[in-house]
Formats: structure tokens, sequence, C-alpha cells
């Protein structure tokens, strides 16, 4: 179906991933999971469940609720642990042909620097995706993730403990993301993702309760699209450094608006809980609009909007 079509995109740090889609952190769990549903050596590249350095149950029950056109998760970062990741999980991803990411995740910015030289150490792993924007925990992410001094001085402190690739989750919860992409651009991030989900809350009318145990959570899904979307273009504007798309995104169109927009990459997240193999039919989607259009490079999409004249 590819015959004489590019897909391979360059995101940054020497990483060329063989098509533009990636998944989700928190959204794809260890990629264990979703084999027997899809080829994921179809994809460019995976990007695993937050890690911490100790494992982690994450918050209490009830965590996620559907909520008009999105669902509200408050999962609380819940994971195996770097260790456990190493011994159980990591072995199967080493059999895979695309890219892998560690999502890292740290109360502390010596926490964070200690996973990223673990991880630095590791054969299999592309790089690590420096989450410093999680709503839904009591401490730690959110607070990088919405100021440029601390996002930058995590930033830094990565980058001196790892050599391969260095990206950076941002949160949408800011009154302008473009100062915290510069921030870390400039503190040697290879490349920036976002947005992460968008802090919300739901309430049940009958029992006059939150319906989520942590009270707020993040909101994904369609509803969060247009706001991901004018936020990528905004920061890709900005930085000189690779921008991967997220939010929103279940089809290839949807995918196909973030390169235009000037995302280098996206990834796939909550339309994965509703179709696993939403990632799969996206690469196949994005060959079929390529195809339809006469592009034979997929990078002649990206940043490729018009906008109008003024």
């Amino acid at each position: 179906m590819n015959q004489g079509l590019n897909l391979s995109v360059d995101i940054g740090g020497n990483i060329i991933l063989k098509n533009p889609v990636m998944t989700a952190s928190g959204t794809f769990g260890y990629a264990g999971e979703f084999h027997r549903y899809m080829d994921l050596n179809k994809l460019g590249g995976i990007v695993v469940k937050g890690l911490s350095l100790n494992p982690s149950k994450g918050n209490p029950p009830p965590r996620i609720v559907e909520t008009s056109c999105g669902m509200l998760n408050a999962i609380g970062l819940e994971n195996v642990g770097i260790d456990a990741f190493q011994k159980e999980k990591l072995p199967f991803l080493r059999t895979l042909d695309t890219k892998i990411f560690a999502n890292i995740y740290g109360k502390t910015i010596d926490e964070y620097a200690r996973l990223a030289a673990i991880i630095e150490n590791l054969d299999g792993m592309a790089g690590v995706e420096i989450n410093i924007s999680c709503p839904n925990v009591s401490a730690g992410g959110l607070a990088f993730g919405v100021d440029p001094s601390a996002a930058a001085h995590v930033v830094k402190k990565v980058r001196q403990e790892t050599k391969k690739h260095v990206m950076v989750k941002l949160s949408p919860n800011v009154t302008d993301v473009t100062e915290i992409a510069l921030s870390v651009e400039n503190a040697g991030a290879d490349s920036i993702s976002l947005i992460n989900t968008i802090t919300g809350m739901a309430i049940d009318a009958d029992t006059r309760k939150p319906k989520l145990a942590n009270i707020i959570g993040g909101l994904s899904g369609p509803a969060i699209k247009p706001v991901a979307l004018r936020m990528v273009w905004q920061t890709a504007a900005k930085v000189k450094i690779p921008v991967i798309g997220i939010g929103g995104i279940m089809t290839a169109r949807d995918a196909i608006e973030f390169l235009i927009a000037g995302a280098s990459a996206i990834q796939v997240g909550t339309a994965s809980f509703i179709n696993p193999k939403a990632s799969e039919e996206i690469v196949d989607g994005i060959m079929l609009f390529m195809q339809e259009k006469g592009i034979s490079d997929v990078c002649d999409l990206i940043g490729s909007i018009e906008l109008p004249s003024r």
C-alpha cells in the first residue's frame, strides 16, 4: 500500500520514525497488551505508560468517567516501577521494530534525573518523554509543567544524564504554552509533545458528589482537539525543535490536521480505548490520503497550513 510513499519523519535528536504515528503514554500500557489486536511494527513509535522509580498504585477508584466527546481520568500514574519494567516489559519491547520511548515521572528533579540515568543504559530504548504535566497527582508533575524555570531545570538535569532522545510533554493548563516550550527547548530538549490532558471534573447531580475519587482529572478525547490543534500550531511556529501533536486524534484526518498545523509526528491516546487498532488504522489512513492527494512525502504536509492574508 505504501509503494512510492515516504512516511518517515525526523523528530530530532537523531531519531527518524518510520511514520509519524506514535502511541500516547498512559493509553497503550507497555504495548504487549495490544499485540493481539494489531501489528505493533507498523507504528512509528510507542511511548510506554509513565514510569517512576518505585511502583505506584495510583489514585483510588473511581478513576475514569465518560464525558461528552471525551473522558476524564485520574489514574494517578499507576505503574510497575522502573525495575519491574526492565525485567518484565522491556524484553518484549526489544522484539519490536519501532522506536520505544519511556515516559518518566518524578516528584523531585532528582527522581527525573535518576530515571533518565537508568534508561540511558537500557538497550532498545530510543529515549525518554519527560512528563512535567500530569494534572491528577498531588505533587511534582503539574508544578514543574506550569513554571518555565522549573520546567527548564528538570530538562537540564535529564539532559545531563542521557544522550538518548529527550522529549518533553507539556501541559495545556498554562497561560502561554509557547513560553514553556521555549524554556525546555533552550534547556536541551530534542522535541516537544503536546498537549497533555486538560484539568476538569464531573459531578453526580443525584448524589452531589464528584464522580472521580480524586475530584479532578484530566480531560482527553475529541473534546480537546481544537485546543490541542491551536497550541500545536502556536508552538510549532515558535520553536525550532520538532513538535509531536496530541489531543483528540481519533482518525487519520485528525492526525493530518496536526501535521498541517506544524507537528512532525502525532500520538494517539483516547482512541485506543475505543478501538485498539486505532493507531494502526491511522497509519493506513495517512497513506490512503497521500495517495488520493498525490503526495509522495509525508513531510510535505508538515507545517503546510495556508493562513488567510491580513
